[in-house]
């Protein structure tokens, strides 16, 4: 039973990594910086993503898992399984094929599968029948459960919530652009407004999953011990996968910090919301 149940998991990871990485398959600039990223920052970007993935997998991976031994393996089967859906639909598409150089083709899969393998770690909770609960009727709450209470793994659980968005669209070039055509104005706007909406997301709105204040918590307590480290968070994330993606190279200091905003508008939408997706 505990094999079939593992192979039900897989099949919902391959899912999942379909699901949540197809606007970065289809997506033009991801297939030429497979070729072009240089391939320092493209291990990097993988061993971040290993990570993140080990860590995603004691908050809910495809099996339930009881050491670190266990998260690890639970992450590379992400990643393995991540890698072949890419693998399947780039050949579909013919971004991939025998005739290029494997250097090209290994960088094109390596690219598609980090973000592939949020889809395929998540989807346990998305897209098992029981909504993401395959606990026995009246079992007691797991340690797993245990440990996504704490506020590391608060913190941590924004931190997947902005990469994940920022992977899908970093890559493109309307990040550079919207930066230049807004003002420096505009950008401290946006920096308010993406503080606002994560601490709205989070705290005042009715999402099944969202964070409660704790006791004794008032607002500006909850305020900069949540929101704030979260846009902080937000940021780095968005500052991490524009230089990741080289879209800081050969721009200027100002140029950077508007991009940069534009990013972490989105990013902290995903630091808001990754509560309620893992």
């Amino acid at each position: 039973m505990r094999n079939r149940d593992y192979a039900a998991g897989l099949a919902r990871a391959f899912g999942g990594a379909l699901i949540f990485s197809l606007p970065l398959l289809m997506t033009m600039e991801m297939w030429s910086l497979g070729f072009t990223i240089d391939r320092t920052r493209l291990a990097l970007f993988l061993l971040l993503g290993v990570g993140l993935l080990v860590g995603l997998s004691r908050f809910g991976g495809f099996e339930r898992t009881a050491s670190t031994f266990e998260d690890v393996l639970d992450a590379f089967a992400a990643i393995a399984v991540a890698a072949l859906a890419s693998t399947l639909i780039l050949a579909i598409f013919g971004v991939i094929d025998a005739g290029m150089p494997l250097g090209e083709v290994a960088g094109k899969i390596a690219l598609q599968t980090v973000p592939a393998g949020f889809g395929a770690m998540i989807a346990r909770k998305q897209l098992s029948s029981g909504g993401g609960d395959d606990k026995p009727e009246g079992a007691e709450e797991d340690g797993a459960d245990h440990r996504r209470s704490g506020y590391g793994a608060e913190l941590f659980l924004m931190l997947c919530g902005a990469l994940f968005l920022t992977f899908n669209i970093a890559p493109t070039e309307e990040m550079i652009a919207i930066g230049y055509k807004m003002s420096s104005t505009q950008g401290l706007t946006l920096v308010l407004l993406s503080i606002v909406f994560l601490h709205v997301f989070v705290y005042a709105l009715g999402f099944s999953g969202q964070k409660e204040r704790a006791e004794g918590h008032g607002f500006w307590r909850t305020f900069f011990g949540y929101s704030v480290p979260g846009y902080a968070i937000a940021v780095l994330a968005a500052l991490y996968a524009l230089w990741t993606f080289g879209r800081t190279d050969g721009i200027g200091p100002g140029e950077i910090a508007l991009a940069t905003a534009v990013l972490a508008f989105p990013a902290a939408i995903g630091a808001a919301i990754a509560r309620l997706v893992v």
